[in-house]
């Protein structure tokens, strides 16, 4: 049996907004991973990967903009996908201090390989879709206020 939920206590960890978005943000990289590691992408690497076949070619600043990383943050991720062959990177020839981002033939293909990850997801969850859409609105208006201001 579980303990009583204490809503007296403003420190309760049951009713922190911070825990319930840790475990559920590690809950639902776990239902990724199985997904993602026969196409050899860990989830930050996946994330790159749905902005690339949204928005290519990009700019590695947009890309860190689109991704809230930090370039450094991103500079491993890119690497490593442009190591596997999936997109490679060059310097802007209008601008050679902005490095550009495309895919490559390999990086376009794994696109319908990838298609069938959400509705997995979906599934995994159990979850009914319109809920995980409320879900998903109200987390974009969390991230847009926990935002610092400009």
């Amino acid at each position: 049996m579980s303990d009583p939920i204490d809503t007296t206590d403003p420190l309760a960890l049951e009713q922190q907004v911070c825990f319930a978005l840790s475990v559920a943000a590690r809950g639902v990289v776990a239902v990724y991973r199985p997904l993602l590691e026969p196409m050899g992408l860990t989830h930050p690497q996946y994330l790159v990967m749905l902005a690339m076949w949204q928005h290519e070619p990009l700019s590695v600043r947009r890309l860190s903009d689109l991704l809230q990383l930090d370039p450094g943050t991103l500079s491993p991720l890119l690497k490593r996908l442009e190591s596997v062959g999936y997109l490679r990177r060059e310097r802007d020839p209008d601008d050679e201090r902005s490095l550009s981002i495309s895919l490559t033939a390999e990086g376009r293909a794994l696109r319908a390989r990838a298609e069938q990850i959400p509705p997995a997801v979906v599934q995994r969850l159990g979850m009914p879709v319109a809920e995980l859409q409320q879900l998903h609105a109200a987390l974009t208006r969390v991230i847009a206020a926990a935002r610092p201001p400009a």
